[in-house]
């Protein structure tokens, strides 16, 4: 069996699944905005993060990177600011999504040289 590189991965494997199911858990699921933003992000989560837990690359801790960004953002770009739970939800999970996923690029020696020598030039 194959040994996991990143704990990290799997951990934010863990947050997309619950920011999937969160909207039934929180009881916002009759908010079509954050719901549909957390199944989808919640899956696009746990697909790059299962990739990079299998096949490990930067480019899928950037998009882990994104997508934590993406659900910090998301609550005032799609306008559900408002409710509070599904706000807190989404910027919580964001922030810990975005730590993880820049705590790999920032400690991996791999995706470290990989910069390097991409700025070098």
């Amino acid at each position: 069996m194959k040994q996991v590189k990143h704990w990290q991965d799997p951990a934010n494997a863990l947050i997309g699944a619950w920011f999937a199911l969160s909207p039934w858990v929180l009881r916002y699921q009759d908010q079509l905005t954050p719901t549909a933003n957390g199944v989808v992000v919640g899956l696009l989560l746990i697909a790059a993060a299962l990739g990079a837990t299998l096949v490990p690359r930067a480019w899928e801790e950037w998009t882990e990177g994104v997508l934590g960004l993406w659900m910090i953002a998301s609550p005032w770009v799609l306008g559900f600011g408002t409710l509070m739970d599904a706000t807190r939800n989404a910027t919580v999970s964001g922030i810990v999504v975005l730590g993880l996923a820049l705590w790999v690029l920032a400690t991996d020696k791999d995706y470290i040289a990989w910069w390097h020598n991409r700025t070098a030039h």
